[in-house]
């Protein structure tokens, strides 16, 4: 959906998105749609599970991951 569309956009701008961790539930859509993105961009994907109501497993991604900016999009509930 929503975040399909946000990952697809920085990834047309790889001079300043140079990498990018897309992680949900989930781990095969992101692996799919990193797949998808591969052969499109410069940018490095990376994927991984995590669980966004599991406050240990965000901070345990982003510490391990040590990213300049999260974006968080995912349903506003």
């Amino acid at each position: 959906g929503v975040a399909s569309v946000a990952i697809s956009k920085c990834c047309q701008v790889s001079d300043v998105f140079t990498e990018l961790c897309i992680a949900s539930r989930t781990k095969s859509k992101c692996d799919a749609l990193a797949a998808k993105l591969a052969p499109t961009t410069r940018t490095k994907i990376t994927t991984a599970q995590v669980d966004a109501d599991d406050v240990q497993q965000l901070c345990d991604l982003i510490n391990s991951y040590k990213p300049d900016l999260v974006m968080n999009i995912a349903l506003p509930y």
